[in-house]
C-alpha cells in the first residue's frame, strides 16, 4: 500500500501513522466530519508513485490535540474573527511525535510544505497548525515561516535492564521504596495483573477495556473520544502493536490499561477502572508497561500527555514541538510575542524539572 510504504521509509515512525490506525479512526466515525474532524490528507504523486503525503484535517474545534490554542481562538472571536475551521496536521487524540512531512526525499518535502501553505489560502482559513513533529521537520517548517512553540513530555528509557528490581536499583532510595510500595498496596489488595497480548484479546476484553474508558471520561465529566467499533477494528487490523493489561480481583475484571508499541518504543495511552483502589493507576498504566519493556527488550517508554508524577516513577522530560502559521498579520505577530516569551519559560521550567533527576548518581551497569 502506497501510505505505509511512505511511511516505512521515514526516521520517525510509528503504529500510529498506519493506514490500519487512521483508517480505523476515519471509518467508526471517531474522527469525521460529524465529530469535527474533517479528512483533508494532502498527498503529491509522481506519477503512480506517491512521493509525499500529509495526515491532515479541518477541525472546527480545538478537542482532542492536546497543545492547547483556545486562548487563540477567543482572542479571535473577542475581535469578531473566525478562528475555525482550520488545518491540523496531527494523529487524532494522540500526542505522540512522529513524522507529519511524509516524503521520500528533501525536494517532495519542500514541495509538500508549499502545497499545504497554498492549500490554506486557497481557502481562506484562519491558521495551520503541524502538532508533535519531531525536530528536524519542526526546523524545517520553521524556515518555511512557521512558528515553533516547545512542550514536554515524560518519556522512560531502557538503560538494557535484566528485570525490573534491577530497573529500581538505579533511582535514588526513596524512589525505589515508595514504588515498591505502590506495588504491594495492589498486591495485597488481592489484585493479579494480568498482561493480554493484541492476538489474544477476545470481543469481551475489547468490551470490558471500553467500559473502564469509558468510565474514566465520566468521571473527568467529558465525552469518550473512542467508540468500540475503533478498539474492535484496530484490534482486528493491527493486534501485533497492541497490549491490554487487565487488572483482576477475585477472578473478575476490574480494570484494564491500553498501550501500542512496535520493537523500538511503547506508548502509553488510555486507562479505566471500575473499582478504586489505592496505586492501581500506576500499576497497570506505569509499572506494567514498564515490565513488558524489559522483557521484550522496548528501548523506550513514552508516558503520554503532560504528568509530572511520572518523574518519580522513571520518566524524563523530553521536549516536543508544534509548529503553527497563522494568516492574520497582526494576530501573528502577537502570538509571536506569546510564543517567545512561552518558550523560554519552558526552557527554564525543563531545566528545573532535569535537576530533580529521580536516579541515584551512580547508576550500577545494566
Amino acid at each position: 500500500m502506497a501510505w505505509d510504504s511512505l511511511v516505512s521509509a521515514q526516521a520517525e515512525r510509528n503504529p500510529f501513522l498506519s493506514f490500519a490506525f487512521l483508517h480505523a479512526l476515519h471509518e467508526s466515525g471517531s474522527a469525521c466530519k460529524d465529530t469535527g474532524w474533517t479528512p483533508q490528507y494532502l498527498t503529491l504523486w509522481e506519477s503512480d508513485s506517491l512521493a509525499a503525503a500529509l495526515p491532515l484535517y479541518v477541525k472546527d474545534h480545538s478537542y482532542g490535540e492536546y497543545v492547547f490554542d483556545w486562548a487563540w481562538a477567543d482572542a479571535y472571536q473577542r475581535n469578531g474573527l473566525e478562528y475555525y475551521p482550520k488545518l491540523l496536521s496531527a494523529i487524532p487524540f494522540t500526542p505522540v511525535t512522529g513524522a507529519r512531512l511524509l516524503a521520500r526525499d528533501a525536494g517532495a518535502r519542500a514541495a509538500l510544505v508549499q502545497a499545504l501553505r497554498e492549500l490554506q489560502e486557497a481557502n481562506g482559513l484562519s491558521s495551520t497548525h503541524i502538532l508533535y513533529p519531531p525536530q528536524d521537520e519542526a526546523r524545517t517548517l520553521e524556515a518555511a515561516g512557521f512558528m515553533l512553540r516547545r512542550g514536554v513530555q515524560f518519556h522512560w528509557q531502557n538503560e538494557g535492564y535484566g528485570d525490573f528490581e534491577q530497573f529500581l536499583s538505579t533511582m535514588q532510595q526513596k524512589k525505589r521504596k515508595n514504588i515498591r510500595a505502590e506495588r504491594r498496596k495492589v498486591s495485597e489488595a488481592g489484585i493479579v495483573m494480568r498482561q493480554l497480548r493484541g492476538v489474544e484479546a477476545t470481543e469481551a476484553d475489547w468490551q470490558f477495556f471500553k467500559r473502564c474508558y469509558d468510565r474514566t471520561y465520566r468521571e473527568h465529566r467529558s465525552t469518550p473520544y473512542l467508540n468500540l467499533d475503533f478498539f474492535l477494528r484496530i484490534g482486528a487490523a493491527m493486534p501485533e502493536n497492541l497490549l491490554l493489561v487487565v487488572a483482576e480481583r477475585d477472578g473478575l475484571p476490574i480494570a484494564s490499561s491500553l498501550v501500542v508499541h512496535d520493537a523500538q518504543k511503547l506508548y502509553g495511552r488510555y486507562w479505566g477502572a471500575l473499582e478504586h483502589h489505592p496505586c492501581l493507576h500506576f500499576e497497570t498504566a506505569y509499572y506494567q508497561p514498564l515490565e513488558f519493556c524489559i522483557a521484550n527488550r522496548i528501548g523506550s517508554f513514552e508516558g503520554g500527555a503532560q504528568g509530572e508524577h511520572k518523574m518519580a516513577r522513571g520518566f524524563l522530560p523530553e521536549t516536543t514541538w508544534s509548529a503553527h502559521w497563522l494568516a492574520h498579520p497582526a494576530f501573528s505577530d502577537a502570538i509571536e510575542r506569546f510564543l517567545a516569551r512561552e518558550n523560554s519559560g519552558m526552557e527554564n521550567y525543563i531545566d528545573e524539572l532535569n535537576e530533580r533527576n529521580p536516579f541515584a548518581e551512580t547508576r550500577p551497569a545494566a
